[in-house]
């Protein structure tokens, strides 16, 4: 007994571990994300140019989100554990160069393709750019430039893939890092060199791909793999990769159709409803992307190596614990959006054209999406789940009846609510995802929260509602103004963010949650370690 709690320990350790640099760096990406659009914004302003370059460079971000980073790593990783497992590193390497060189020629297709048709491309997307011959050359011109960046992202996801597998995170994570880094260079240092000075950022770009890829051979050839070309097309491991892959791409494009459906309701709202909604989602995205995205991320090649190994009792100890971490970081976090919901929309966003107003109605739509912050973080780790299992169907067949019901809420609640009622529909369907996804699950593997789940939840709950308390707190000895000067609101609301943080790992420990004793542990190891 002693000997399988202390193999349950480690594993959860090596989760914490793992997405905690997941989690570093794709906060790190978000500051570097944040300061590229500043240095653009200052730079190229917005404008004529500008509007060709984010247009163009939709393009291949858009074939990235539905091939790349999502569909391919998480059809990739399961089957790539299931070699490691069952039969050998060497049979597994083999799987790894027969993917990479048929994924090379398909790539390389792809993007000649792309490069010749990129006329008919703009005018899908911007139709508007046809009746302005210049804009629209300009825009053509860029999509060919960065057509080629979906070449090397999507070799970088397989990377990914192959790295998490063999756990270590670290680099694929930075590697968006290493894109914003590169955009930015490319702006200050290069935007002088071209007739058309926007070029350097599809210059920047098209770099920023090229040394993604670069940076994660070091660390596959220091884990043993080298990736070489490999014409075995009829290798089993491939086909079925592609079988998981094709649900996984439909899942992808069933969020964009989402996002689609909802900016296309919101025009139809009162003018400013599309950006009210875009902020809100900003400041939502940031614990979703830096946390729930980490844990998931994490977990999945724990999840996929109990699912091959048949040991479902550890696997649904895994998902409890995965829940759990989850739990502990967006429950507090989704209080905290509520409660300083204002705030935070004003320090961020309220200057210039952004008034007072523009403050009240985003914080309406931060409000209504933040409710549905735990089924947004809790839908990763159980889709994981799903693919751990080598199931993309399912996850598919729920997010498209997750769809139908925020289309259907949304048309109810976007006349009384207005453009909350657009967040609200979406947290709401986002929940009715996680549960029928939940119910599927513990009909496949067997109950997974267990009492350890709800207890802790439990715990999290009280300190969260202590957190809410202390900000509330500091809200009376001082009154929140949205007209005061920026330093004084600043500085307010970095008293409350700190007060209601305290607060909470404060009862956290005398409620001694486990979560935080897990971390805690880490903690005191790797200190002790130096």
């Amino acid at each position: 007994m002693d000997i399988e709690i202390k193999k349950k320990d480690k594993e959860n350790a090596r989760i914490v571990r793992a997405a905690g640099v997941v989690g570093l760096a794709t906060f790190l990406s978000r500051v570097f994300g944040l300061l590229r659009d500043l240095v653009v914004a200052g730079l190229f302003g917005a404008g004529f140019a500008t509007d060709a370059f984010f247009v163009a460079f939709r393009i291949p971000n858009l074939l990235r989100r539905l091939f790349a980073e999502g569909s391919l790593t998480i059809s990739f990783v399961p089957v790539f554990t299931e070699y490691l497992k069952k039969k050998s590193k060497e049979d597994a390497i083999g799987l790894a160069n027969t993917v990479f060189t048929l994924l090379s020629i398909i790539l390389v297709i792809v993007t000649l393709i792309g490069i010749l048709i990129s006329p008919l491309i703009v005018r899908i997307i911007a139709p508007g750019f046809t009746g302005l011959p210049d804009k629209y050359e300009l825009t053509v011109f860029l999509t060919r430039l960065m057509f080629p960046y979906i070449f090397f992202i999507s070799l970088v996801a397989l990377c990914m893939g192959i790295l998490n597998s063999l756990r270590h995170f670290a680099a694929p994570a930075l590697a968006p890092v290493i894109l914003n880094i590169c955009i930015i260079g490319a702006a200050i240092f290069l935007r002088n060199l071209f007739e058309e000075p926007i070029t350097a950022l599809a210059v920047g770009v098209l770099t920023g791909g090229v040394l993604q890829l670069a940076m994660q051979f070091p660390f596959l050839t220091k884990m043993g793999v080298r990736l070489r070309p490999n014409f075995n097309f009829q290798h089993p491991g491939v086909r079925k990769i592609g079988i998981l892959m094709i649900p996984a791409v439909f899942g992808a494009a069933v969020y964009q159709i989402n996002i689609f459906v909802s900016t296309l309701l919101a025009s139809f709202l009162p003018s400013g409803s599309v950006s009210y909604l875009y902020y809100a989602d900003r400041i939502v995205q940031l614990p979703l992307g830096v946390f729930a995205i980490a844990v998931g991320t994490a977990s999945l090649p724990s999840l996929s190596e109990q699912a091959v190994s048949g040991n479902f009792g550890e696997m649904k100890k895994t998902i409890s614990f995965s829940f759990r971490l989850i739990m502990f970081i967006t429950i507090p976090a989704m209080i905290a959006l509520i409660a300083l919901r204002v705030p935070i929309i004003s320090v961020l966003f309220q200057r210039g054209e952004f008034d007072c107003q523009s403050t009240i109605l985003t914080s309406q739509a931060l409000l209504y999406y933040a409710v549905g912050l735990w089924a947004f973080s809790g839908i990763r780790v159980v889709v994981s789940a799903f693919y751990s299992l080598q199931d993309t169907k399912t996850p598919v067949k729920v997010a498209i009846i997750a769809l139908i019901v925020n289309i259907i809420l949304s048309v109810i609640l976007m006349y009384p609510l207005r453009h909350g009622g657009l967040a609200l529909a979406t947290s709401i369907a986002s929940a009715v995802n996680i549960i029928i996804l939940c119910v599927l699950l513990r009909r496949r593997i067997g109950r997974f929260l267990d009492r350890k789940f709800y207890g802790s939840t439990f715990k999290i709950i009280v300190s969260s509602l202590a957190m809410w308390g202390g900000i509330v707190s500091v809200d009376y000895i001082f009154p929140w103004n949205n007209e005061a000067l920026f330093n004084h609101r600043f500085l307010i609301l970095a008293f409350e963010i700190a007060v209601g943080l305290i607060t909470f790992l404060i009862f956290s420990c005398i409620l001694k949650c486990s979560e935080m004793m897990t971390v805690l542990q880490i903690l005191r190891k790797n200190w002790a370690g130096k």
